[in-house]
């Protein structure tokens, strides 16, 4: 009988070997994808907590039920502003975190109108 004796690493080294380390294309797919998974498990909690069915809840946010699945199952890229419906029909509070590069010294960043 063999005895290997297992070695523990942590997620990040784990993610790091078989993903990609942070900044590559790999990795930043990775997370997009991980991101957008946890905002469809979100909604579903947050459904299920109000005890509203898809159908109901579909119905208050203006579509069909077959739309919540998706949302919650992750098979289609909402738009933002029915994503943002959702949450509001749950009463849920919503806050976005955007972080911009650091721009060189001296220079600003305009928004176009």
């Amino acid at each position: 009988m063999s005895t290997k004796k297992l070695k523990t690493v942590s997620l990040e080294k784990m993610i790091d070997t078989h993903i990609g380390k942070e900044g590559t294309s790999n990795r930043d797919i990775f997370e997009q994808e991980l991101k957008i998974e946890l905002l469809g498990l979100l909604i579903k909690e947050a459904r299920l907590h109000q005890n509203l069915t898809q159908e109901e809840l579909g119905k208050l946010v203006g579509v069909q039920k077959a739309q919540i699945s998706k949302l919650e199952n992750n098979f289609t890229n909402a738009r933002i502003d029915t994503v943002l419906k959702v949450f509001k029909a749950l009463k849920a509070k919503v806050r976005f975190r955007v972080e911009l590069p650091k721009l060189p010294k001296g220079k600003v960043a305009m928004a176009g109108v």
